[in-house]
């Protein structure tokens, strides 16, 4: 018989609800026996209006505030320069935008601290520490750990700063919570190496997943690769892209029988290829940690109404025959639209 205790129980269950991975398990368990006052963040360079990959993580803060945790968002200019996003000026004027957007996309201004980067990367202790690390770690570790953020660009020498930077930021930050999506997972694993050898903890770390282009099923969702969501889109955009996205009968489609040569790499074969229905994704990952529950609006002749108040209860649906992928469509273009109406209507009255 487990003698857990059933507090401890449920909040380590919304802690770890919808992510993927913690590092480690056991780690993670302590905080959540007490998280009252454990500090957790998520790094987001300010290179644009928020998007889905930017809310993903955003609610897991919220669930991680609910538990008890207090949140720091760090809104990463240096880091943004570094990558190339923009000047000084430009970055710190998005990220006093988004910093807006959070807010009325649902985080909680009280139990949110946000910092921007440049207020202490750029003293001289960090400085240092920053050096100390760059001598400690390899250039092709470096590198590895960046590949995934930066895709090909990964070979500039800003690009080599920028993980052990994350690293630092971990440290300066004094937080007890690392979390980013699983492009983050190398970063977090080489923050988990080095900063031992500064003298401070491995960080603990929880990964939520990477959603799938809305139109092909294939690889992550992001603003800048494939098609995604953001707060600038309209009613009708949201509608069209929903609208054209891939969403098979199931949650788990075969590749080899939805993916052609001509969709895939040169060289890819589509057994290699792991392929999602987003659509589903969306509704899992997005839509029902923030809402009780989904009504899809169907005509009488199609069996009218249903209400679903769980995830698994609407792809059990789908996977049955009984809940037609449009009908999926067009609800999930409803809940998301309900959901960035808080920050598209904060974008229009900043113009």
């Amino acid at each position: 018989m487990s003698d857990a205790d059933p507090e401890v129980e449920d909040a380590f269950e919304l802690i770890t609800n919808n992510a993927v991975e913690a590092v480690t398990e056991s780690e993670l368990r302590e905080l959540a026996a007490d998280p009252e006052g454990e500090r957790a963040y998520v790094g987001y360079e300010p290179s644009g209006v928020l998007h889905l990959g930017h809310m993903l993580t955003a609610t897991k803060l919220m669930e991680l505030q609910e538990a008890g945790f207090e949140v720091v968002v760090l809104l990463a200019d240096v880091h943004a320069y570094l990558n190339d996003k923009g000047s000084f000026a430009e970055i710190r004027e998005t990220a006093e935008r988004m910093q807006e957007q959070f807010v009325a996309f649902g985080l909680n201004p009280e139990r949110t601290e946000f910092v921007l980067g440049s207020e202490f990367q750029l003293d001289e202790d960090y400085v240092l520490d920053q050096h100390e690390l760059g001598l400690e770690t390899s250039m092709n570790r470096a590198q590895r750990s960046m590949g995934e953020i930066a895709g090909d660009d990964a070979e500039r020498v800003s690009h080599v700063n920028y993980p052990l930077m994350q690293a630092l930021d971990i440290k300066y930050l004094n937080v007890d919570l690392a979390v980013g999506g699983m492009e983050q997972r190398k970063v977090h694993m080489l923050a988990r190496d080095v900063l031992p050898k500064l003298d401070e903890p491995a960080p603990t770390c929880l990964h939520t997943p990477l959603i799938a282009d809305l139109e092909t099923g294939i690889g992550k969702m992001s603003s800048s690769d494939g098609v995604t969501i953001s707060m600038e889109d309209s009613t009708a955009d949201i509608e069209a892209k929903v609208e054209a996205g891939f969403c098979p009968p199931t949650a788990d489609p075969d590749p080899e029988a939805h993916l052609s040569s001509d969709d895939l790499p040169e060289g890819v074969e589509s057994a290699d290829v792991q392929l999602e229905n987003p659509v589903l994704q969306l509704f899992e990952f997005h839509v029902f940690p923030r809402f009780d529950a989904v009504t899809v609006e169907r005509e009488d002749r199609f069996g009218g109404d249903v209400t679903f108040d769980s995830y698994a209860a609407l792809e059990a649906a789908v996977e049955a025959g009984d809940l037609h992928p449009d009908d999926c469509k067009s609800a999930l273009a409803d809940a998301l639209d309900r959901l960035v109406d808080p920050g598209r209507q904060k974008l229009a009255a900043a113009d």
